[in-house]
C-alpha cells in the first residue's frame, strides 16, 4: 500500500466548499494530505475546515475566483507560506448553465469558458511553474464524460470540458521531463448541487440520465475520491496525459 501514501504531501483543491471537491478535500485529508481548499464562498470553507480539523487533519483555507489571476496567485502563495511546497493540485471548480444553443447568450457562454476552460489553464499554469521549479508534482483535472460526448442544453459546458481535455494532454506532454504529471478525470451525472438544481427544474431530467446509465444510477461525490488518490500518488508513477472516465458505463453503451 506505500503506492499509495500520500502522508505529508501538501494539496489545494479548488470549488473545495461542495460537492466533488469538498468529497476530494476530505478523502485527501482523511489519507494524510495536507490540504489548501478554495472556493468563493467561506462560509462553506469554514464549515469544511472545522470537520477535517475535528478529524485530525491539517487543513487552510483561502476564498478565491479562479477566473481572476490575482485570486489563483494568492492561493498559491498562502500554500507555499503555510507548506513550504505543492505537491497536488486538485483543479475542480466549474460551472454550468442548462439552456439550448440556440438560446445561450453570448455573456453566459463566455462566464463558463472563463471558469471551466481559462481558470483551469491559469491555476495549471500558476502551479506548473511551482512544480516545474520543484521538479516534482500531480496535476489532476476534472473534466467531464461531456468531454467526449455532446450532451444536450450544454453547449458551452462540453464545450469547455473538451478544451480541458486537450489542455490535460498538452501540459503533460510539455512538463513531463521535469516529472510533474498531468492527468484528468471525467465523470458522468454525479449527485452535487449543481445537478441538484438541473434535476428540480427540469423534468424528466433524473429518469433520463438513469436510463442511459448501466449501472442505474448517478455517482455520488465520494467516488471521485478513490481515482484522485491513485492519480496522486506513486501508483500512477507511469501515467500523464490521461483522462479517466468514472461514468458508471455511460461511454460503454451500445445504441
Amino acid at each position: 500500500m506505500k503506492l499509495f501514501d500520500l502522508q505529508d504531501k501538501v494539496a489545494i483543491v479548488t470549488g473545495a466548499g461542495r460537492g466533488i471537491g469538498r468529497s476530494i478535500a476530505k478523502g485527501f485529508a482523511e489519507a494524510g494530505v495536507k490540504v489548501v481548499i478554495c472556493s468563493r464562498t467561506e462560509v462553506e470553507l469554514l464549515k469544511l475546515q472545522g470537520e477535517i480539523q475535528q478529524a485530525g487533519g491539517q487543513c487552510e483555507i483561502v476564498t478565491c475566483d479562479i477566473s481572476k489571476k490575482e485570486d489563483i496567485e494568492n492561493v498559491i502563495d498562502k500554500t507555499i507560506e503555510a507548506y513550504g511546497k505543492i505537491d497536488i493540485l486538485i483543479n475542480n471548480a466549474g460551472i454550468t448553465k442548462k439552456v439550448a444553443a440556440l438560446d445561450m447568450n453570448l455573456e453566459d457562454f463566455e462566464k463558463i469558458i472563463s471558469v471551466n476552460l481559462t481558470g483551469v489553464f491559469l491555476f495549471a499554469q500558476l502551479v506548473g511553474r511551482v512544480m516545474v521549479k520543484q521538479r516534482s508534482g500531480k496535476i489532476i483535472n476534472v473534466s467531464s464524460v461531456g468531454s467526449d460526448q455532446g450532451l444536450k442544453g450544454s453547449v458551452a459546458y462540453t464545450a469547455s470540458k473538451g478544451g480541458v481535455t486537450m489542455l490535460t494532454k498538452t501540459l503533460a506532454i510539455e512538463w513531463a521531463e521535469y516529472d510533474v504529471q498531468v492527468n484528468a478525470i471525467a465523470p458522468a451525472y454525479v449527485e452535487t448541487p449543481l445537478v441538484e438544481v438541473v434535476k428540480s427544474t427540469r423534468e424528466g431530467f433524473e429518469e433520463s440520465v438513469i436510463n442511459r446509465t448501466p449501472m442505474r444510477r448517478m455517482a455520488k461525490p465520494d467516488e471521485m475520491v478513490g481515482a484522485c488518490i491513485f492519480l496522486a500518488s506513486e501508483a500512477s508513477s507511469y501515467i500523464t496525459g490521461e483522462t479517466i472516465f468514472l461514468d458508471g458505463g455511460w461511454r460503454a453503451y451500445g445504441l
